[in-house]
């Protein structure tokens, strides 16, 4: 199969490198041209154009930002002459109705749709380990199965077009609760005289460790905004209440990685504009 990627960020040209190696012929492009030319020095090859791209590809796996740009490269490629049984398979986090309604775009045209987002990040990109989360038919799932397995540890089909994309906001729910919950655990025995790294290290032993505690060094604390929105749009056209995540919404907003390294390694830190002033237990616990 000819493979496609559009867009060639951090995250596209690693998985494109990854789908290469599988033995893939793998072509991409990407309107930064210092992106493409980045992403295309290996086994992929540069795209004139999308629609050369297109023309070219038994499934083409489009890696953007945002829903505006999943559109605006969906639509384009819908206006393009496609191989018979092409699949389109959007691998950005996008909200589960702009892939209802590229999906009834391609269906439409006779293109196979899958929605596909990953986790696991950049690094899982650059391991070639990430999870894709699918929504589409059987038929397109498998069809470009061997594609998404060649940069994920699974691939895993939750149902018609949009659920993969539901997936993700599943999986984004837990993260970001996960990152207000360690950084106010850390934050609290910071304040009572141990050691805030040490009690992530502590955790990590303890049935509260959790996957974001392991790469709290690291974790940037991009898209939690778009993330949570799209979670509180769902929960709200689903006519359910979600307190504890709205919660989350304001708390995670306020984070970022700046404070958590202050929170890990410096001996300054604050939680909602507040200090956390580092003391030992017994002079916490001495006060009234």
């Amino acid at each position: 199969m000819q493979v496609g990627f559009v867009g060639t960020g951090a995250m596209g040209a690693e998985m494109a490198r990854h789908v290469a190696s599988a033995g893939f012929a793998v072509s991409a492009f990407d309107t930064d041209a210092e992106a493409l030319r980045v992403a295309t020095q290996d086994d992929v090859t540069a795209a004139d154009s999308l629609a050369a791209l297109a023309a070219a590809s038994d499934i083409i796996v489009v890696v953007v930002a945002n829903d505006a740009q999943s559109r605006a490269v969906v639509t384009e490629i819908l206006s393009c002459d496609l191989r018979d049984g092409a699949v389109i398979a959007v691998a950005a986090t996008n909200h589960p109705r702009t892939m209802i309604e590229l999906g009834a775009a391609c269906d439409a045209k006779g293109i196979g749709f899958v929605d596909a987002p990953v986790c696991y990040g950049l690094q899982g990109a650059r391991d070639g380990n990430l999870v894709s989360l699918c929504g589409g038919t059987a038929e397109a799932v498998d069809r470009i199965r061997p594609v998404l397995m060649a940069y994920s540890r699974s691939v895993e089909h939750l149902g018609p077009v949009g659920t993969g994309q539901l997936g993700k906001a599943c999986n984004n729910m837990m993260h970001w609760a996960a990152c207000v919950a360690n950084y106010e655990t850390l934050a609290l025995a910071k304040s009572c005289g141990i050691d805030a790294q040490t009690m992530r290290e502590t955790l990590l032993k303890c049935p509260a460790r959790n996957t974001t505690l392991e790469r709290w060094d690291t974790t940037r604390f991009t898209w939690h905004q778009k993330d949570m929105d799209v979670v509180l749009d769902l929960s709200q056209q689903a006519g359910l209440a979600l307190p504890l995540f709205g919660a989350v919404d304001q708390l995670v907003k306020r984070l970022g990685p700046d404070q958590v390294r202050a929170l890990l390694h410096e001996p300054q830190a604050q939680y909602l504009g507040q200090p956390i002033v580092a003391r030992s237990l017994a002079e916490v616990t001495a006060e009234e």
